[in-house]
């Protein structure tokens, strides 16, 4: 057994997540955001879901940002079935997210069935994603969250973060935890409605789109790597 997983099942998923969400307010509250509202939510709040979509190495600052600035939305996020996503799915819980468990690789079906069933709970419910997650290729967006919007016919939500100064994990995704008192630039991008497709080569062009928007939106020196 790894060190990392020894220190894990010592600690426990519980107290994980305490240090994590104790973390992200301690150094949230330090932070001088800047907000970019493309999508004009804050000023007209809209009456149906949301599928928020933003890359795995910018989480840190999401809960905060949801928490400060868009406190009406009920979300839930999609975190993987394992020991570490037990963990993000307790320290979201800190902050008033509720999680889906699944992932592209393991209980993709019945994880899809899950969102779509939160969904349909509540014309208020959002989804949050992290397309590239939870193993990568960073900044590469896997098909699912297409997948979701056009079954579901729920806007797309992009969110983008930049770090003005940043701690960068040796981690696959480069991790990034932004320095106390830096600033922090978000972008909430304008809603996008994928239209159903009748082809691979259709599907595939809304999946580069929606990359694409998110890589421009990303803005740190490599998020215009080729796709794998």
């Amino acid at each position: 057994m790894s060190r990392k997983k020894k220190l894990s099942r010592r600690i426990g998923p519980g107290l994980w997540s305490f240090v994590i969400a104790w973390l992200i307010r301690a150094v949230g509250v330090t932070l001088r955001f800047s907000v970019e509202d493309r999508a004009d939510i804050q000023k007209h709040d809209p009456e149906h879901s949301l599928l928020w979509v933003f890359w795995h190495n910018r989480v840190f600052t999401v809960p905060f940002v949801y928490r400060k600035y868009l406190p009406s939305r009920h979300g839930a996020v999609l975190t993987s079935p394992s020991g570490d996503g037990n963990i993000l799915s307790m320290t979201m819980k800190r902050f008033g997210v509720d999680s889906v468990r699944g992932s592209s690789n393991k209980r993709a079906g019945a994880a899809m069935k899950e969102m779509v069933t939160w969904l349909k709970a509540d014309a208020r419910h959002d989804i949050a994603i992290t397309p590239d997650g939870p193993r990568g290729p960073v900044y590469h967006l896997q098909p699912g969250v297409v997948k979701m919007a056009q079954l579901t016919g729920v806007p797309v939500f992009p969110v983008h973060v930049r770090y003005e100064k940043c701690f960068t994990l040796k981690t696959w995704d480069r991790f990034m935890i932004p320095k106390p008192f830096s600033r922090v630039h978000v972008i909430l991008d304008a809603f996008r409605v994928i239209p159903p497709t009748d082809s691979e080569e259709a599907f595939e062009a809304e999946r580069a789109k929606l990359e694409a928007c998110l890589r421009a939106g990303a803005d740190d020196g490599t998020s215009t790597a080729p796709t794998p």
